[in-house]
């Protein structure tokens, strides 16, 4: 089995962190409550070297928030977008970019229900449990246009639903009772400002 998948395509090798966020800038990560996180975002348009520049962008800043995904209305652009660098639960590391993602309805009969810890980088330091399916296909477009279909099990399961989530204007709060979403809330007000300080520690040193 190959060990990394670039883009749903088996690669020998590729680098950590991805090339991407050498030509990449460090965006500020939106938090829970800002209005763009809460409705669904636009379909993306026009691909060129914009959509390039963030996609770069949105690579940086999910390593620098030490995530496994990033949409981009979590950096306040409301376009359909995101990116991942994640793992399944068998170790294969999975990265890349998918434009207009929707992701593929699953036959009940036919899927296993993990509930397991989950956090979100616009939702600092909450880290709850949460029932996905154990697979994910995801389908969508690359930054040029060209058409991808994307499938996952396991955690990367996991952060392909999240991430479809985003741009559909979830956070996966939402999911949550109401007893559990008071819960996280007051994880993020107990660890916000260490997760941010840890965040400011990274962006310093990438500029030192």
């Amino acid at each position: 089995m190959p060990r990394v998948f670039v883009q749903g395509r088996p690669v020998d090798s590729y680098p950590r962190p991805a090339p991407e966020a050498g030509r990449g800038n460090v965006r500020r990560v939106t938090e829970v409550g800002e209005e763009v996180l809460h409705r669904p975002s636009r379909d993306v348009t026009e691909f060129g070297p914009d959509l390039a520049a963030l996609i770069d962008d949105m690579f940086l800043t999910m390593y620098v928030a030490d995530g496994a995904g990033l949409a981009a209305n979590q950096v306040g652009v409301d376009l359909r977008l995101f990116v991942y660098d994640c793992p399944n639960d068998d170790g294969v590391r999975h990265v890349g970019h998918i434009v207009n993602p929707v992701l593929d309805p699953l036959d009940p009969a036919g899927r296993r229900l993990l509930d397991e810890g989950e956090g979100c980088l616009s939702v600092p330091g909450a880290v709850m449990d949460v029932p996905r399916p154990d697979r994910a296909v995801v389908r969508g477009l690359d930054k040029d246009g060209t058409a991808l279909v994307i499938e996952g099990t396991g955690y990367f399961a996991r952060c392909l639903a999240h991430e479809t989530d985003h741009v559909n204007g979830q956070v996966y709060l939402d999911r949550l009772s109401k007893r559990d979403r008071k819960e996280a809330l007051r994880q993020v007000a107990d660890r916000r400002d260490e997760v941010f300080a840890r965040r400011a520690a990274r962006t310093a040193a990438l500029n030192s």
